[in-house]
């Protein structure tokens, strides 16, 4: 919802949860909700992604709306997740606390996230040794 934004503290609500926002995700929100502003200029909508059929009407747009322009892309929305996840613990540590909290992971699937990352890790300081 359009109430999940927040630009200033570079956060975005998912399911009750504030999540932050990268460089890269900061910058395609405040592109998005432009774009969205002038091509929509007078829809009600509260939702985030609107598209032709939404913007009239205050329902959300389907989930298979965006499927077909991403189809045969080497960036799936799944790699890009878990790219995304996986760089979160590589910066900030290998924390399965702080991958569970950032991205609402359970507790399982963060300490592999947190494992993978620790390997990675181990393996960059072990080529930096020889």
């Amino acid at each position: 919802m359009l109430h999940d934004v927040d630009l200033g503290n570079r956060r975005l609500a998912v399911a009750g949860r504030a999540r932050p926002l990268d460089d890269l995700t900061l910058k395609l929100m405040v592109e998005w909700l432009h774009y969205r502003c002038r091509r929509w200029l007078s829809t009600a909508s509260p939702h985030l992604l609107v598209n032709n059929q939404t913007a009239n009407t205050t329902s959300r747009a389907s989930n298979h709306w965006i499927s077909p322009p991403l189809r045969g892309q080497d960036a799936t929305l799944e790699r890009l997740r878990v790219d995304r996840q996986l760089e979160e613990s590589l910066t900030h540590g290998p924390d399965p606390l702080h991958l569970a909290e950032v991205f609402g992971l359970d507790e399982k699937t963060a300490m592999r996230y947190a494992d993978s990352a620790r390997a990675l890790l181990d393996q960059t300081a072990e080529q930096h040794r020889l």
